[in-house]
């Protein structure tokens, strides 16, 4: 299978290498070329363009937010005009529903086609194909690059013909974890304030019957307060959660939490945490308690 993937960081590298080892004919773009190193040196061939990319006929974007997803479609190098008609573009990054809208409007008046298929997975998951990937798109396109999906993951999930649906499912995915992070930031907090260690607090979460993978992971971070190397950055987990809360404006939905998670996010970066994990905003419950 012929395929362009935009976007080599932590997550597209991963991504992007599994798809090679798969055996497709797969070219690469990143603004800094050099990411597209060790790739090319595996047989990808590295454009210098996102519109020169999309003569593969099916484009993957794994880029980090709106404005980088918007400058490589719309962009005056972008692909949306170089795409052939009946090309196929693949969202897979984290973006605002209201773009997802966009992408499927401007490539249906182009005579293309778009599948919303972002990912749930850190970097290490993304280097090993263990990535969960929520789809949304018509069913013949998801089943066309189905044999994609499987090379870089574990499962795929659809949850409508809507793209933007998985864009919703993906928000909501990460509003639950972002929730659980600040949980369990402020449980170690409580835990620690009372003399307890925070191992000994972690022990009793991963023994418990309704633990979780997610619990361990974040539970093991934020007990061992290793919040470097990031395996998602700070930065996102704030424009996340911004895009959650502009979401739940145009639904007409609520979320206290999400609020509070902005507000977390926010101070987080304002103290200079922007280099790390956003697990980091569990810090910040440490230090209200005195830690």
């Amino acid at each position: 299978m012929d395929i362009a993937f935009l976007g080599l960081g932590r997550m597209g590298r991963g991504m992007a290498a599994n798809l090679l080892q798969a055996g497709n004919n797969l070219t690469v773009w990143n603004r800094t070329r050099s990411r597209a190193d060790e790739l090319q040196s595996r047989g990808a061939h590295v454009a210098n363009t996102p519109a020169e990319a999309a003569r593969a006929g099916i484009v993957i974007t794994m880029l980090a937010d709106d404005n980088a997803v918007e400058s490589a479609v719309f962009g005056e190098e972008g692909f949306l005009r170089a795409l052939p008609p009946g090309g196929l573009h693949i969202s897979m990054s984290t973006i605002s529903v209201a773009l997802s809208t966009r992408l499927a409007e401007s490539h249906r008046a182009a005579g293309q086609f778009y599948v919303s298929a972002p990912v749930l997975g850190r970097p290490e998951a993304a280097a090993v194909a263990k990535l969960l990937i929520i789809a949304a798109g018509s069913p013949e396109s998801i089943a066309h690059v189905q044999p994609a999906f499987d090379a870089m993951s574990q499962k795929t999930i659809i949850v409508g013909s809507n793209p933007p649906a998985a864009n919703v499912v993906k928000l909501c995915c990460n509003f639950f974890i972002a929730s659980i992070i600040e949980s369990l930031g402020e449980a170690f907090a409580l835990a620690r304030k009372s003399g307890i260690e925070a191992a000994k607090l972690l022990e009793v979460f991963t023994a418990s019957p309704a633990t979780a993978p997610l619990v361990a992971t974040y539970g093991t971070i934020i007990a061992e307060g290793k919040f470097t190397p990031a395996g998602f950055a700070l930065p996102l987990g704030l424009k996340d959660v911004r895009l959650m809360l502009a979401a739940a404006d145009a639904a007409g939905t609520p979320l206290p939490i999400a609020n509070l998670l902005h507000d977390r996010f926010l101070t987080a970066v304002a103290r200079g945490l922007s280099d790390k994990d956003w697990s980091a905003i569990a810090s910040l419950a440490a230090e209200d308690a005195g830690l």
